[in-house]
């Protein structure tokens, strides 16, 4: 009873933190974004991801490795992970630079956070209308490609419990295919320490492992996905 009342309030101090200096972040760039320079736009985003990440190391004892990151390539790249919580976008968002996320349409309605990532021009679906997403998945994420952003993509679709692989959807590497680039497959164990729709952190260390990346130049969209499922799905046995 002790040990969970200590978590909860370590929990509740991350959040509290969490919150408040993502609105004044929020405000601050929607202020700032007229005169900030694209690279300046995309350093000022990851400076939060940056802070988050520290926030929830000092609060609830969460550390995390990278292994594997010279894997990733300095040119646009299609990014394919499995998805656990909401620590892995934030990370992805920092380590894979510049990038643009795909997330729910509806998110950008969300005060300040959503507002302020509107303006960074993410790749907004509507999963309520799953034929009109994927095409404009492949519309808006290859266009991001072409100006030099990569794309992370989480097949899933949605976050799942630790120890569950969801089956994973050709999106990822049917984008990879429009674009003509190559992907980076990305596995990790998040949803140890931050599980999804929880609100209680549990501390310990994160490992995320940067896969080769895998040409699309042969091979069809649904033997690919299989390939990057299933090298996800052995490494992410490996951590549990």
């Amino acid at each position: 009873m002790l040990n969970t009342l200590l978590l909860m309030l370590r929990s509740f101090c991350f959040s509290v933190g969490y919150y408040l200096v993502t609105i004044v972040y929020a405000l601050l760039f929607i202020i700032l974004y007229p005169v900030l320079p694209a690279r300046g736009r995309y350093l000022f985003a990851t400076s939060w991801c940056g802070f988050v990440i520290s926030w929830l190391r000092l609060c609830c004892g969460v550390r995390f490795k990278i292994e594997g990151r010279e894997n990733l390539p300095d040119e646009p790249i299609v990014i394919i992970a499995n998805h656990q919580s909401s620590w892995e976008t934030i990370l992805l968002y920092k380590l894979v630079f510049p990038v643009s996320p795909i997330l729910k349409k509806e998110l950008m309605n969300i005060p300040f956070w959503g507002w302020a990532m509107r303006l960074q021009k993410p790749i907004a679906i509507d999963r309520s209308n799953p034929r009109g997403a994927g095409r404009s998945l492949l519309v808006q994420g290859v266009e991001r490609i072409k100006s030099g952003n990569s794309v992370i993509v989480f097949p899933e679709g949605t976050r799942m419990q630790t120890g569950n692989i969801k089956r994973f959807s050709r999106s990822g590497a049917k984008l990879a295919m429009a674009a003509g680039t190559d992907i980076v497959p990305i596995a990790h164990n998040a949803g140890y320490c931050w599980p999804p729709r929880k609100f209680i952190k549990y501390p310990g260390l994160i490992t995320v492992v940067v896969g080769e990346r895998r040409s699309t130049k042969d091979g069809d969209a649904s033997e690919i996905t299989n390939e990057i499922e299933d090298w996800i799905r052995r490494t992410v046995a490996k951590m549990v």
